[in-house]
């Protein structure tokens, strides 16, 4: 992905940051992905010690990870530090009255960036990552996901893909050519990404989600409101003219159909193991074996 389509990351802080209080208004999309990871956290046989919520947001799944494992302790993490205010209050808010219990349980909330984690080697038994790897360099992320998953850790995540948000994009490519929509990576580069920081057996679907509108300003107002307006670092710098926004809505009309506008997302759902440290896969001799389907890339 070439460095203009990357996200900025202090954009990425802020723009999240201005969003945390109304964020949960309009985050159907993150809702319904977070429901369908943990759904698929069922099917695995798991019984985690340390959890880590990498993106926690405003706490929705922490909450949920919080009851589905309830003698594990839970870590939310966020680049947006106003987001994880809102997450303990939703945290404490789900606990009711057992919130006055002694010996209580409370999760560890800090604010940190997915490149470079403030956790310890070997520390976190389940990584959960809802909608927030797009934010990030893949190959720094998933690196440092595996650098912290202890022997048999699993990481479940979701993100999106290049087809995300395609109408907008289509859209915006009348009025110029600055990046206007960000810019996601396919599951190729997923994949690569994993392979390359070592994680085992990884495994990845897509399923598409379309949100309807009933005009493309709602649309780009709750673009606005999630933190997802355009963090590119090639991105027009400074407002928008009336006259660009009034192109891109009528640009945006060749896709109504049946009286709505249609908002395509593209959500990659993966999962992955720790990969096995370097120092077991020393042999006697010193040499490091590496698995043939490292090389190939595939899995037998």
């Amino acid at each position: 992905m070439s460095d203009a389509f990357k996200p900025e990351k202090l954009s990425v802080a802020r723009s999240f940051g201005q969003s945390a209080l109304h964020y949960d208004d309009v985050a159907v999309l993150q809702r319904e992905t977070g429901d369908e990871l943990l759904d698929r956290l069922s099917l695995v046989k798991l019984s985690p010690k340390r959890i880590l919520d990498l993106g926690a947001g405003t706490g929705r799944n922490l909450v949920q990870l919080a009851k589905r494992y309830p003698d594990a302790e839970v870590i939310g993490l966020d680049i947006a530090p106003t987001m994880l205010h809102q997450a303990q209050a939703a945290y404490h808010d789900s606990q009711g009255l057992k919130r006055w219990l002694p010996r209580q349980k409370k999760p560890s909330l800090v604010a940190g960036d997915a490149e470079q984690l403030p956790l310890a080697d070997n520390s976190i038994d389940l990584v959960f990552a809802n909608l927030a790897l797009q934010w990030c360099e893949l190959a720094a992320s998933f690196t440092e996901i595996e650098r912290v998953l202890r022997p048999d850790g699993l990481l479940m995540f979701t993100t999106l893909g290049p087809d995300t948000l395609c109408e907008l994009r289509e859209a915006w490519a009348s009025v110029d050519d600055y990046p206007h929509v960000n810019v996601f990576y396919d599951m190729h580069d997923v994949a690569e990404a994993m392979m390359h920081a070592r994680l085992a057996e990884p495994v990845l679907d897509m399923d598409r989600y379309v949100l309807t509108y009933q005009d493309a300003m709602a649309m780009m107002r709750d673009l606005k409101i999630l933190g997802a307006s355009n963090v590119a670092q090639g991105r027009r710098r400074g407002m928008t003219g009336k006259k660009a926004i009034e192109r891109v809505i009528a640009g945006y009309e060749h896709f109504r159909e049946q009286g709505v506008l249609p908002a395509s997302y593209e959500v990659i759902f993966g999962h992955a193991w720790a990969g096995v440290p370097a120092a077991q896969m020393k042999q006697d001799d010193g040499s490091i074996h590496v698995p043939l389907t490292e090389l190939t890339g595939l899995k037998q």
